[in-house]
């Protein structure tokens, strides 16, 4: 008679865990379970571990919650273990304030003393926390261990230890040492070798091991665009978004990611022809347009110089975010819309949406190059005052190149001198650019000289400095500056270069020419052009 109490009870209970919608209702729950003198310990254990996974894992869970129910467990094994481990390392905040230690690493460690040995399931969650800390030291330290244990073949594990090495671009070597020498290798092998070498800017690497794959899914095909979009060529980005529909078969289709990154890629080379065509397809490729997508629409459409269209895009979104306010003003500042700029800031305000440090690069960008000097003090002020965001150093650069080019170079020199951090190279590039602007030799010559001993090899500093000399015809300090620049090898590393879309194909143009472009045949039609001037 009372094991059929108990089992009806075990039931009952069992089956509350499984519906149970909040901490609520599972607080209830455990008051039940702990009240009960019926059930066997047995018994209890197994409904403690089930409630011990809702806290520690659900959404709608608690971590606190479950790490004092976890507390009172007489003896954990190795499945609650894991759960808890899970938990700290899938949670944001869960280190503890002494530098290079976490809750599941101290977890780890208590289970190893009480004789519990882990399982191919322990290791990933604990590299996981190890990557998203860059704490590889750590994430070694647990490389030994996985070797201990006799895990060093797990696929499984080897994929995270993988993405664990490449968090830090200085160790992507150990990460392709550990691919190579992997007897089994899936899709997810190779797509965590591939983000390594991108996080760290190996570009061409990351190319190659794509190249090498035999079967590549979206997760694949969405790193190397994003990577190469991000990465400086945006061309390529586009022309791997074209391989990845012809070479899909249909089975690998563009998602959400690929479609935010091809428009970011178009954004860079002014492809307003691929991105309206990406904006049709996007229309009839059933893809949700979410907020996401229609700020990079509007991004695009912005920087290809379609201010009305991105606008429009704008305007027709049914709900706006501060990402989606901060796009918008970004465009408008990018053309000189300041006034559009600051009431749609004022709109911001008067919907309660808090601006972000990315609203005022673009507020202050739009005030230096409107000559609104005043407008920019305002934002500068209002910035830290009203809404607790910090000046970072992009924000200085800002305002010196605001007062630079008003040529208020005292003020932009004491804003400089009172900066709570170092002022880097673009600081003092926005003062040396004023400098330029308004012909400020004696100061520029200063900061050009300070900027040349702080980055030695960088050429730009050396070019404004000559440029100044001879536009004020001091011939003897331009025969020394270009005597410095030939006896350090100072050359222009990078070509100047221009991008055109015509029909849909992006045509670059080099100082050192192209093999996309029929140079001879375009010398020849401006020779024309300039015989019938």
């Amino acid at each position: 008679m009372l094991e059929l109490r108990w089992q009806s009870f075990t039931t009952a209970i069992s089956r509350l865990i499984d519906e149970c919608k909040n901490m609520r209702e599972l607080k209830q729950i455990h008051a039940q379970l702990t009240k009960s003198p019926y059930i066997p310990s047995h018994a209890a254990h197994s409904l403690i571990t089930r409630l011990l996974s809702f806290c520690a894992l659900s959404p709608s869970g608690s971590l606190s919650y479950a790490a004092s129910v976890f507390r009172c467990m007489r003896s954990p094994n190795l499945y609650t273990y894991n759960i808890m481990i899970r938990a700290y390392s899938s949670k944001m905040g869960a280190r503890n304030s002494e530098k290079g230690s976490c809750r599941s690493l101290g977890l780890y460690k208590r289970m190893v003393v009480d004789g519990i040995s882990p399982d191919r399931l322990t290791f990933p969650f604990l590299l996981k926390e190890c990557a998203r800390w860059v704490d590889t030291d750590t994430g070694q330290a647990i490389h030994g261990q996985v070797l201990k244990f006799g895990f060093g073949r797990d696929i499984y594990i080897n994929n995270s230890m993988i993405s664990m090495y490449s968090a830090r671009c200085s160790l992507s070597h150990c990460a392709r040492k550990l691919f190579d020498e992997m007897l089994d290798k899936d899709v997810v092998s190779w797509n965590s070798m591939i983000m390594g070498y991108l996080r760290s800017g190996n570009l061409d690497a990351a190319l190659d091991l794509c190249r090498r794959m035999e079967q590549r899914n979206i997760v694949t095909w969405n790193s190397i665009i994003t990577g190469f979009a991000q990465g400086g060529r945006p061309k390529e980005a586009l022309q791997f978004f074209h391989e990845m529909q012809s070479a899909g078969g249909g089975v690998v289709r563009p998602d959400k990611i690929t479609i935010a990154s091809i428009l970011s890629a178009c954004a860079s080379l002014g492809a307003l022809d691929h991105g309206k065509w990406v904006h049709t397809y996007l229309s009839r490729s059933g893809i949700e347009c979410d907020m996401v997508i229609r700020t990079a629409l509007i991004e695009m459409y912005g920087k290809c110089g379609a201010v009305d269209r991105a606008l429009e895009i704008f305007r027709e979104m049914p709900s706006k975010d501060s990402l989606a306010c901060t796009a918008m003003i970004s465009v408008f500042a990018l053309h000189g819309f300041c006034e559009e700029a600051s009431r749609l800031f004022e709109e911001m305000e008067k919907l309660g949406m808090k601006p972000n440090h990315v609203t005022f690069v673009a507020l202050l960008s739009a005030c230096a190059h409107s000559g609104l000097v005043q407008e920019g003090r305002w934002y500068f002020d209002v910035m830290n005052r009203v809404y607790s965001i910090e000046p970072q150093v992009y924000h200085y650069a800002c305002m010196v190149d605001m007062l630079g080019r008003a040529g208020l170079f005292e003020e932009a020199q004491r804003l400089i001198e009172n900066m709570p951090m170092e002022p880097d190279v673009f600081v003092w590039g926005a003062l040396l650019a004023g400098c330029q602007m308004h012909g400020n030799v004696e100061l520029g010559e200063r900061v050009a000289k300070y900027l040349i001993d702080l980055d030695p090899l960088n050429h730009v500093f050396y070019v404004s400095l000559r440029d100044m000399y001879a536009k004020t015809g001091r011939l003897k300090d331009l025969k020394v500056i270009k005597s410095l620049m030939k006896g350090r090898q100072i050359r222009k590393e990078v070509p100047g270069h221009s991008m055109i879309e015509i029909d849909g194909i992006v045509y670059e143009f080099s100082v050192r020419g192209s093999s996309e472009v029929r140079i001879e045949e375009l010398l020849f039609v401006l020779s024309c052009l300039g015989d019938q001037c």
